[in-house]
């Protein structure tokens, strides 16, 4: 039970924050998620840009259906 109390009184500012706000940082993780995969894809790439590229194309949800 103290483990608990403990834990609860470290994570405090945090648990406040997620009540006051209603954010998390679960939109982040998924965009690390999809980078990480894109990196490990991504060593035939010869330069940064073309990585950086790729990264704004599957995160930037981008519209390219014709008008």
């Amino acid at each position: 039970m103290k483990k608990k109390a403990a834990m609860l009184r470290e994570h405090l500012p945090g648990l406040l924050n997620y009540e006051r706000h209603r954010i998390t940082n679960a939109i982040s993780e998924g965009f690390n998620a999809k980078i990480q995969v894109i990196k490990s894809a991504a060593r035939g790439f010869r330069c940064f840009g073309n990585y950086r590229t790729a990264i704004l194309f599957h995160c930037g949800k981008l519209n390219l259906h014709p008008l």
